[in-house]
């Protein structure tokens, strides 16, 4: 097959951690044809298709100067078998645009994974609503008084901002209520900005796990983030330490539950945020996490994606 990866700059790559880097080098070892392109080179004019000017590449196998690139140049999207939309968080109008943009292409006979629509209709944290039944207490209001009142029966709780990524803007208020004021002028901005209030779950101790769902099914180990020091957050880009392990029975029935609603939707891919036994958050702009469950148990992560991705092109 030949496989577009729209993607941020290759030249960002941190090699040793990406996950997109070792799908690449997995779709490659596969005799599979790989070009990149990043979303602001798509485009589409009245009375033809949606075009991009791409890079057709090799992976080298070096460290130093991991691909060979040729020069860009513009190719109908349909013309590739497939096309993973790999592109970065945070999911703001120009990546909704480049959903749009790829719709018309599915439209025009590209296959497109994650799928552009449901990539649209299903925000890493507004997700979660759909699936309330597995999540902690929570509360999506851009009302102050809400907020407080959330506070006020639920005693230590966490605030976030909807298009936060990596740990940001994650605030959290115990019982006291320090500093839930100045939190809540933060994040809502004067009520002009919705935010996300959830139930303090201490077993963010033992590790913020990252499940992967490939293909509908959860891939047997998951990446528990756990939070160093004194922070509350358990992101690798807040300083957590990912720890690999074998998924609990809750954590598999959470996957098999969510799995297949999600993958008939075109979600090839979905990172699943779980504290406890509790969801947090439905990840499905740029899952990864595949290199240190990979790396720790010998679970070839990347294998499974590309054998669900082979699959759904039969």
């Amino acid at each position: 097959m030949n496989i577009l990866i729209i993607a941020d700059p290759l030249e960002s790559f941190k090699i040793y951690k990406d996950t997109t880097f070792v799908m690449m080098r997995e779709l490659q070892k596969r005799g599979h044809s790989l070009a990149a392109c990043e979303p602001q080179h798509l485009s589409w004019r009245s009375g033809g298709v949606v075009t991009a000017g791409v890079r057709p590449l090799r992976l080298t196998g070096d460290a130093g100067r991991w691909f060979e690139a040729q020069d860009s140049r513009p190719m109908a999207l349909k013309d590739f078998d497939a096309i993973l939309m790999r592109k970065d968080p945070p999911f703001d109008s120009e990546f909704f645009y480049a959903t749009h943009l790829l719709e018309q292409a599915e439209r025009e006979g590209a296959r497109v994974f994650n799928s552009p629509r449901a990539l649209r209709d299903h925000p890493e944290k507004l997700a979660l609503m759909e699936f309330a039944a597995f999540a902690p207490p929570t509360l999506v209001t851009r009302a102050d008084a809400d907020i407080r009142a959330f506070h006020a029966e639920h005693g230590d709780i966490i605030l976030k901002p909807l298009d936060g990524m990596g740990g940001m803007g994650i605030f959290r208020v115990k019982a006291d209520g320090m500093n839930l004021g100045a939190i809540i002028e933060t994040l809502n901005q004067g009520g002009a900005t919705s935010v996300m209030v959830q139930r303090y779950l201490p077993e963010i101790v033992d590790g913020d796990k990252r499940l992967l769902v490939i293909g509908g099914k959860p891939v047997p180990y998951c990446l528990a983030r756990i939070p160093q020091g004194n922070e509350v957050r358990g992101n690798l880009a807040a300083g957590g330490k990912g720890v690999a392990r074998p998924l609990t029975e809750r954590d598999r029935a959470i996957g098999e539950a969510l799995g297949p609603q999600l993958a008939a939707r075109g979600l090839l891919l979905v990172g699943v945020d779980v504290i406890g036994d509790k969801v947090t958050e439905i990840n499905v702009t740029s899952p990864t996490c595949f290199q240190e469950i990979q790396q720790q148990t010998g679970c070839d992560v990347p294998a499974l994606f590309v054998d669900a991705l082979e699959a759904a092109m039969v």
